[in-house]
């Protein structure tokens, strides 16, 4: 079995869906505004109480930080964490996928964190099912 789209009944695994994330001294509506609150650290607090699209579209136009492309990945793993360990309510909605694979399909043509058109890496997918991994207690 596969989830293959972050909508409907599985919208929880998308950072656009809302939950509070604590991280970095800061509060958080989504793991899209605290993923990109992490390109600048010096402009963090500017990311706190706006919609994910939002922070979507100010992640763009900030300058990123040097060494970004280094760090991307492990930013992703602490927020997607964070906002699972931060929420039961969603971290029991991660168990009961089992040991569903977690694609994160999109038509935005996005091949790095997610699959457009059979093409794409799935990072973030791949990110989510080794957080429900360790939320288990497996190693």
């Amino acid at each position: 079995m596969m989830i293959d789209e972050f909508i409907g009944e599985y919208y929880f695994l998308s950072n656009f869906s809302y939950s509070k994330i604590e991280l970095n001294g800061f509060i958080f509506d989504s793991g899209e505004a605290a993923f990109h609150s992490f390109k600048d650290i010096s402009r963090q607090s500017e990311f706190v109480d706006i919609f994910p699209l939002m922070a979507k579209r100010k992640g763009r136009r900030v300058s990123l930080r040097s060494d970004w492309e280094q760090v991307k990945d492990d930013i992703m793993y602490q927020v997607v964490k964070a906002k699972f360990e931060q929420n039961v309510d969603l971290k029991e909605k991660l168990l009961a996928t089992e040991n569903q694979m977690l694609v994160e399909g999109n038509t935005w043509n996005d091949t790095y964190w997610g699959i457009c058109q059979g093409k794409g890496f799935n990072v973030l997918g791949v990110t989510l099912m080794l957080i429900r991994h360790e939320l288990r207690g497996e190693s």
